[in-house]
């Protein structure tokens, strides 16, 4: 009895041992090395036009990548299924290149949930990393690798990925600052379907969850001041969004091109200068708190490459604006020690500038939580050195990046008497200035975003998309009669009517 006894207990302590962890699958041949140069990738099943689904030489990395073309129109995909997974978020990175607008993308389907789908953005040489996230139930998930294509159309795929986690964006948000204006003017707002409603509510009907409100001090025309940001933050919270606050402590614009100081601080001595962003800074975050409408993250500075509040605070002088940045970052932890403080440049494919930058920062101490970010594609560099910026400072730094401003045109006309800022008809290779141009765009460059590595892709912002052509709300506070050159790249058309690139703010 005493041999049979230790021999169950044997036996029960076997049973008791956990067992190793168990890797999830990973993708077989990925990098399509093995058997490259044949006519279908090894490891990978075909469906559709097989002749269009190949391997050739001409990796990313290693020797061969995956590609699609046919000399004739066709529909293919290349797929391969992964089991054994366990239940949770999965996320698919491919690097991809593509020849036309919409016309490949990377997928995964079959995994106990409908189908997650990102399109592979234009780019004839670059190489751009794209992904996917999904819930996997059920064991098993199908990457797809897929286009349909017009004649001659073509897509490269490399260094495929298959790993537990998720990676999505928290922010897709719309600055609306000049709303109220266009509301006040007489400026109206239809969905696509021609009911007339609320701005903000067709925003967030489509899926915007934040709004960013830029503050002056003391501007001419009485808007984008304090009173106006609260009246508009009740709005935005009404309608369960988010709030981002953007001080440019100034009377007027602030850009890399001009940073005024206010004229009620022309003469203020260094020390004043502090003591007055720091209280313009409490003063309206504490009033939106005792509102209701705790702000929920603020830039301190509008796009400051060359710093702010001119003289004084200019990069070449990085001590004293180092010195600012904190006196504005002290007053928002004041307020709110959760809400996050963004430091904000433009020339968001410009890796030089944001190295030099933040290095410059990290060196004077200056304190902040998140990088922000202007990307305009016709001015700021391709969509390749853009993600080679925001994946590099995102690691070097820490911090998670956000597309503070983007935006894109959907025609080149003209809806008022001021002469449109961005006229091109295809201002972006690949990308006309139309409604499906400027909604794949906004959606490849979000996509951008959603690649940063390490969960570090915060979102994106929409500059302006409500800024319509309306008499009387026109860019300079001082002049009434003056025009608006941005109507054009609005998120409503000349109808006031809601365009495709709304949808985008549906974006994972």
């Amino acid at each position: 009895m005493k041999k049979i006894l230790t021999a169950l207990l044997v036996c029960a302590a076997a049973v008791l041992v956990p067992l190793p962890a168990r890797a999830a699958p990973t993708v077989a041949n990925g990098g399509f090395e093995t058997g490259g140069g044949v006519a279908a990738p090894v490891s990978w099943s075909t469906a559709g036009n097989a002749s269009a689904d190949f391997t050739e030489a001409g990796g990313r990395t290693g020797s061969y990548r995956l590609s699609h073309w046919s000399t004739a129109a066709y529909t293919v995909e290349t797929n391969q299924t992964l089991t054994g997974l366990a239940s949770g978020a999965y996320t698919l990175r491919v690097w991809v290149r593509s020849g036309a607008m919409s016309q490949s993308w990377i997928a995964l389907r079959n995994c106990g949930s409908a189908e997650r789908r990102t399109h592979a953005p234009v780019s004839s040489s670059e190489w751009i990393q794209i992904v996917v996230t999904q819930n996997v139930t059920g064991g098993q998930c199908t990457i797809s690798l897929g286009s349909a294509a017009a004649a001659g159309g073509w897509a490269n795929f490399d260094d495929v990925t298959f790993a537990a986690g998720s990676a999505t964006l928290a922010v897709k948000g719309a600055d609306t600052s000049s709303l109220p204006k266009s509301e006040a003017y007489g400026g109206r707002y239809h969905d696509a379907g021609g009911a007339r409603g609320d701005a903000l509510a067709i925003l967030a009907a489509a899926g915007a969850n934040y709004v960013r409100l830029k503050v002056w001090v003391n501007p001419a025309d009485g808007y984008n001041n304090k009173a106006r940001v609260l009246a508009m933050a009740q709005r935005v919270k009404a309608r369960g969004m988010r709030l981002l606050v953007d001080f440019h402590y100034s009377d007027t614009w602030a850009d890399p091109g001009k940073q005024y100081k206010p004229a009620a601080w022309n003469g203020y001595t260094f020390a004043q200068l502090k003591t007055a962003v720091y209280n313009h800074t409490y003063d309206v975050l504490n009033a939106l708190k005792a509102q209701g409408t705790t702000a929920d993250m603020v830039q301190v500075g509008n796009e400051i490459n060359d710093g702010m509040l001119w003289e004084d605070g200019r990069s070449s002088n990085f001590g004293n604006l180092a010195q600012l940045l904190n006196s504005g970052y002290s007053a928002v932890k004041a307020v709110s020690s959760s809400t996050r403080v963004v430091l904000h440049l433009a020339e968001g494919g410009d890796n030089g500038l944001f190295r030099w930058w933040f290095d410059s920062a990290a060196a004077h101490g200056v304190n902040y939580d998140v990088i922000g970010v202007s990307y305009y594609p016709y001015w700021h560099g391709t969509l390749g050195a853009f993600q080679a910026n925001i994946n590099d400072i995102a690691s070097r730094y820490g911090r998670p990046v956000l597309l503070a401003e983007t935006a894109y045109p959907f025609t080149t006309g003209n809806d008022d008497g001021l002469a449109n800022i961005i006229t091109a008809a295809t201002p972006y290779p690949g990308y006309p200035a139309s409604p499906a141009g400027q909604s794949a765009m906004l959606r490849d460059v979000m996509s951008i975003v959603q690649a940063v590595p390490g969960g570090r892709g915060l979102g994106a912002v929409y500059w302006e998309p409500t800024w319509t052509a309306v008499t009387g709300n026109g860019w300079d506070p001082a002049d009434p009669s003056s025009g608006n050159g941005w109507e054009n790249q609005a998120l409503f058309d000349f109808a006031d009517r809601a365009l495709p690139a709304l949808a985008q703010f549906a974006h994972q």
